[in-house]
Order: structure tokens, then C-alpha cells, then sequence
């Protein structure tokens, strides 16, 4: 049996594990990973901290070889729900040992735009950065978040899927564009959304969408949209069969798709219950089932994200979920956990379940995963501090970079 060793490097005091957790046995045929953490940025005033760092590689052109790593995140300001105020970069090229200070980008920041006879704020958000192996471009697809123009959020409002290019030549992000769809695709969200790229630079988008303009009436479902992408521009090319729920919540979001050997999966989002399902193609799906651990139970995920990590022997699934002494996080959105997936079964095998960030008080749940190098995984995270009084348990704003180091390289890198 393989064992997982785990390395803390960042400079803040924090358990190894939350309170009341143990490291997990690795089950036998499970891929071996050791596990440090650093901090790349902090900020947390009372006013505002960030938000959804995202990152991805551009190949060699790091420090001797190796790949930068440019992280995107947000600047949440903390008087209100999901105000997203701007977009930052920070990046590595020394594999994680130094970080630049997060600055703006300047061609995504928030800009005024006349709708519906109004002034409003337009902020492209909860972007994920990829690198697309095919045009050799860093791509980063989100959604764009519209405000009053007293930065309130409007129940009823336009939703676009955006993507941005960055310009490795000139260290900078270009601005983002509206992913244009076909009739019938209202309020589209490619936000917080783990693409896959086929050889031949296909693009296997995960959206969730409305077909029409009422939250009420129309609930959001899923589906994974087919693009091409020349290295500029990201187009439309068809979307596989729409996966929604018949219930009395907002429906289903935020999906995301790896695939595993010759298969697909995609985990999604919904108010009660994580949801899982795979694929052939990509594009039709099994049914969905509820996330549950190889025992049967619930895995206890619920109303917020959950991503892939994926190596070539063994797939691996990133959430938050109750039971783990957490009652006093909102939402029970930490600690950061990760376990491997049964690809069979579709469920998560308790044994392995390892604390990937330790909570402390504030929410971990909007989080990245990069695949730097057939060697290293990174999962990216902010400390979220809302609701106010997080910090009185530790939190600080953070930005974590946990880096799993692998045993064995990773050839579906």
C-alpha cells in the first residue's frame, strides 16, 4: 500500500488535518502523492479579499525549462453577495518558490455598459485559465457577472459565456469575449468550469444555461458545448443533450468534465446534492446520480462546487461536504477535500479521503485545479471571508497553492 506523506511549508500555523480528522489509508491500486502547501498571496481588511484563483501553465517559459504558472482571481468586496470587483494576476516561474504581488489586469477590468436603458456594471468573473495544447494559447473561460450601477446584483439579467486570451509576449491578459450562441441559450455560464481539450484542440465546454429569461420559470441545466479555438477566437460548434432536474430548487450549475481512461465524467452542482455522470462521447450522458461514498451514504456535498483531478492511474474528485466538525462554515464549504473515484462504481472511496486545506472558519469552496507537469497537480484557493466574524477561527484571507507531488508521472498530462 502506497503511503501519502505531507510537507507544510506556508508560514501560517495550521493543523496538518481539520479537528477530528486523520489521514486516510490510500487504497492499494491508488496513484502515491505527497502533499505541501504554500501561500501566494493574503489580503483580507474587512472589506475586501480575493476570490476564485484560478491557474494555468504556458509551457518552458518558467526559469530553466520549466512552465510559468499565471493564476487569475478575483477581488470580492465583502458588503454584499458575489460582487466581484476585479480581475488579478499573479504569476511563478519558479515552480511556486516565488510569486509576483497580484495586480490588475487592466483589459478585464469592470466597465460600464447601458442595458436595458440603465448604466450597469459588466465584470468578467470565475474565469479558468487552461492551456490548449493544439494553438499553443493560455485560455480562460468564465461567465460575465452584471451589476446596478450601485454594484447590487439584478435577479433578472444578461448572462454571457466569456473567455480571454493571454498574451504570454506581452505578460498581459486581452479582453474578454462573449462566447456566441445559438438561439435558445439564455443566460450561459461557463463559470467555474473545468474544460477538455481533444487532441486536434476540440474543446469540450461545460455550461449551464437557461432557455428563457425567468429564474422562476425556467431553472438552469447542463450541457457540454463543442467549440474550436484557433488561438483567438473560441466558436461554437454544437453541444451534446441538456442534463436538468424536475425539482423545487434553482436547478442544476457550474459542471465540470475530465476524462478518465476511455471514458468522460462530470460532476455538477446542485442546492441538496452533488451529482456525477459519465459519458462515451463527451457529449450524452448516463443519468445522473447522487455523489455517495463506496459505503452508500451521502457524500454530504452539496450547493457548491466540486472538480477533477485527474492522473493516468487514478481519478481523483476536489470538494467540501458536512460532517468534518465544520457546522460553523457557511454552507460547510471547508476543509478542502480530496478522494479517489471509483470510475466503476461512480462513487468516492472513503479510505482515501485526505484534507487538501484545512478550514478555519472561512469557505474554501470556489477552487482550481492545475496540472502543471506530469510530476505536480495544484489546487488553488482564497479564503473567502464572509460572513463576518470568519476570521475569529483562523482565517486570513490566504491564497493556498496545495501542490501534489506525485509518485509516479502523470501521463495524461
Amino acid at each position: 500500500m502506497k503511503r501519502r506523506h505531507f510537507i507544510s511549508t506556508f508560514s501560517v500555523g495550521m493543523p496538518a488535518f481539520a479537528a477530528g480528522q486523520s489521514p486516510g489509508a490510500a487504497s492499494a491500486d491508488s496513484p502515491g502523492y505527497d502533499l505541501s502547501r504554500v501561500v501566494s498571496a493574503k489580503r483580507f481588511d474587512g472589506g475586501h479579499c480575493y476570490s476564485h484563483p484560478r491557474a494555468g501553465i504556458v509551457p518552458a517559459a518558467g526559469e530553466g525549462g520549466a512552465p510559468a504558472v499565471v493564476m487569475l482571481m478575483n477581488t470580492l468586496r465583502l458588503t454584499g453577495s458575489d460582487i466581484f470587483e476585479n480581475n488579478l494576476v499573479q504569476r511563478t516561474d519558479d515552480l511556486g518558490k516565488t510569486w509576483t504581488e497580484p495586480r490588475e489586469c487592466e483589459r478585464l477590468a469592470p466597465r460600464r455598459k447601458t442595458i436595458d436603458g440603465e448604466p450597469r456594471w459588466v465584470v468578467p468573473a470565475n474565469l479558468w485559465p487552461a492551456w490548449h495544447r493544439s494553438s499553443g494559447a493560455l485560455l480562460a473561460t468564465g461567465l460575465d457577472v452584471v451589476y446596478t450601477s450601485e454594484w447590487h446584483v439584478a435577479p433578472v439579467r444578461p448572462q454571457h459565456a466569456v473567455y480571454a486570451v493571454y498574451d504570454a509576449s506581452g505578460d498581459r491578459w486581452r479582453s474578454a469575449r462573449i462566447l456566441r450562441m445559438p438561439e435558445g441559450f439564455v443566460r450561459t455560464a461557463a463559470g467555474s468550469t473545468q474544460r477538455y481539450d481533444l487532441p486536434d484542440g476540440t474543446i469540450l465546454l461545460p455550461v449551464h444555461y437557461r432557455s428563457g429569461d425567468s429564474d422562476r420559470g425556467d431553472r438552469p441545466k447542463v450541457t457540454v458545448v463543442q467549440c474550436s479555438f484557433d488561438g483567438q477566437t473560441l466558436e461554437y460548434e454544437g453541444h451534446g443533450e441538456d442534463i436538468g432536474i424536475d425539482d423545487d430548487t434553482r436547478g442544476l450549475f457550474e459542471p465540470s468534465l475530465t476524462r478518465f481512461e476511455d471514458t468522460y465524467f462530470m460532476t455538477i452542482r446542485h442546492e441538496q446534492h452533488g451529482f456525477a455522470t459519465r459519458s462515451r462521447d463527451g457529449l450524452n450522458f448516463e443519468p445522473i446520480r447522487r455523489w455517495t461514498f463506496d459505503d452508500g451514504t451521502d457524500l454530504g456535498s452539496y450547493n457548491t462546487q466540486a472538480h477533477w483531478v485527474t492522473h493516468s492511474d487514478g481519478l481523483f474528485l476536489v470538494y467540501t461536504r458536512r460532517g468534518a466538525g465544520n457546522d460553523h462554515v457557511f454552507r460547510h464549504r471547508a476543509p478542502l477535500f480530496m478522494a479517489q473515484v471509483d470510475p466503476e462504481r461512480l462513487c468516492v472511496l472513503r479510505e482515501t479521503e485526505q484534507v487538501i486545506v484545512p478550514e478555519r472558519g472561512a469557505r474554501l469552496g470556489n477552487f482550481g485545479v492545475t496540472h502543471v507537469s506530469p510530476e505536480e497537480t495544484w489546487i488553488t484557493v482564497a479564503e473567502w471571508m464572509q460572513p463576518k466574524g470568519a476570521e475569529t477561527h483562523g482565517s486570513d484571507g490566504s491564497v493556498f497553492v496545495a501542490r501534489i507531488h506525485w509518485e509516479n508521472a502523470n501521463a495524461a498530462f
